[in-house]
C-alpha cells in the first residue's frame, strides 16, 4: 500500500509519518520509507545521526539512471532523456517491486528493518535555478513504475502545503494522512487538499496532532467532520526520540491511534486500472503544458494504451 503524509509545514507529519512506519516495522511489515520533503529529517526521525542521514544517496542526483533502468525495452520511449517525471510504464517497460533487487533500492539505507529512501536536499547547484519538484520528480516516476503487494507498505513523507498537487504525484497513494493540528491554519491545509482532490477519487483521512483536550478534537470534528480519523497527543515518548533518547514506550493512547491509521490503510481497495489512467491523465497534461516543449518530443506517444499492471 503507497501511503502520504502531508500537511502545513510544522504540523508534525515527519513525526508521525516515522512513528507509523516504526509501528509498521515493528510488527515485522516489510515497508519503504520515502523522504520526499525539501527539509529532509526522516532519516534522523527515524533513528539515524545526523551525519549517517546526510550520507543516503539522494534519488534525484541518480535521476537518469534510474529513467534507464525504468524504460528497459519499452519502444514507446526513444531514451532516458525524454522520460520525465509523469511517463507512465508500458510494455517492456521495467517495474519495481518494494525493497527489490534495481537501481532504486540500491540507493536505500536500512534503518532498523525500515528501508529508507530520500530524494535529497538542495544542493548549490539547484538554488535559483530549480524547484524541488525536480526532486520529488524521481518519486513520482518510483510510484509509478511500483506494483506493490498485500502487506507491502511504502510511506511517503511529502513536501509542506499543497505542493503535492503541483503534479499528479497526489494520485499515486492508496490513502494520504492529513496531518493538522488544531487551528485554524492547521484545517485551513485540509480545505485546500480537500478542493483540489474533490475530482480526482483522492483518498484523505485527517490525524489531528498535538492534541491537547477534548476541546481540540471538537474544534477538528467540526472542521473536517467525517474526515478526522484519529488524533495524537502530546508524547512524552516523541519528546525523548526527538532529544536522541530511543526506546521510551509510545503512550497506549497514541500507540491505538497509529492501529487506527494502519487498518485505515488496509482497508483501502487496490484499482490499478484508475492508478494507470490518472497517471496517463497527468502525462497528457504535462506533455501539453510544458514536457513536450521541453524536449522537443511528441511524449503523449509514450502512453501505451494497452498496459496493464500485474497484480502483485
Amino acid at each position: 500500500m503507497k501511503i502520504a503524509f502531508v500537511g502545513k509545514g510544522g504540523s508534525g507529519k515527519t513525526t508521525l509519518s516515522s512513528l507509523f512506519v516504526r509501528h509498521l516495522a515493528a510488527r515485522g511489515l516489510p515497508v519503504v520509507a520515502v523522504d520526499a520533503d525539501i527539509n529532509q529529517h526522516l532519516g534522523v526521525a527515524l533513528g539515524l545521526e545526523e551525519d549517517r542521514a546526510a550520507k543516503v544517496p539522494a534519488l534525484g542526483d541518480h535521476l537518469l539512471e534510474i529513467k534507464e533502468w525504468l524504460r528497459g525495452a519499452n519502444p514507446r520511449i526513444a531514451s532516458a532523456q525524454s522520460m520525465v517525471k509523469t511517463t507512465p510504464p508500458g510494455q517492456g517497460s521495467r517495474l519495481l517491486r518494494p525493497r527489490g533487487d534495481d537501481p532504486v533500492h540500491a540507493l536505500a539505507q536500512d534503518v532498523d528493518g525500515v528501508t529508507l529512501l530520500a530524494t535529497g536536499p538542495f544542493n548549490d547547484e539547484d538554488l535559483g535555478v530549480a524547484c524541488y519538484h525536480s526532486k520529488t520528480g524521481a518519486v513520482e516516476l518510483y510510484l509509478n513504475h511500483l506494483v506493490d503487494g498485500p502487506g507491502e507498505y511504502v510511506v511517503v513523507d511529502m513536501t509542506a502545503g499543497a505542493d503535492t498537487f503541483a503534479s499528479g504525484l497526489f494520485t499515486r497513494f492508496d490513502l494520504m494522512f492529513l496531518v493538522a493540528e488544531p487551528t485554524r491554519k492547521g484545517v485551513g491545509v485540509y480545505r485546500q487538499y480537500t478542493d483540489y482532490a474533490r475530482d480526482y477519487d483522492v483518498a484523505i483521512a485527517v490525524v489531528g496532532n498535538k492534541v491537547q483536550s477534548e476541546d481540540d478534537v471538537a474544534y477538528l470534528r467540526e472542521h473536517v467532520g467525517g474526515d478526522l480519523l484519529t488524533w495524537v497527543g502530546q508524547s512524552a515518548a516523541v519528546r525523548a526520540a526527538e532529544q536522541g533518547r530511543q526506546g521510551a514506550r509510545l503512550e497506549e493512547a497514541n500507540a491505538a491511534a497509529l492501529d487506527r491509521m494502519l487498518a485505515a490503510v488496509d482497508a483501502r481497495p487496490k484499482d490499478w486500472d484508475k492508478y494507470q489512467r490518472q497517471a496517463v491523465e497527468f502525462h497528457v497534461k504535462n506533455a501539453r503544458s510544458w514536457a513536450n516543449r521541453a524536449t522537443g518530443e511528441d511524449l503523449e506517444r509514450q502512453v501505451d494504451p494497452g498496459f496493464r499492471f500485474p497484480v502483485a
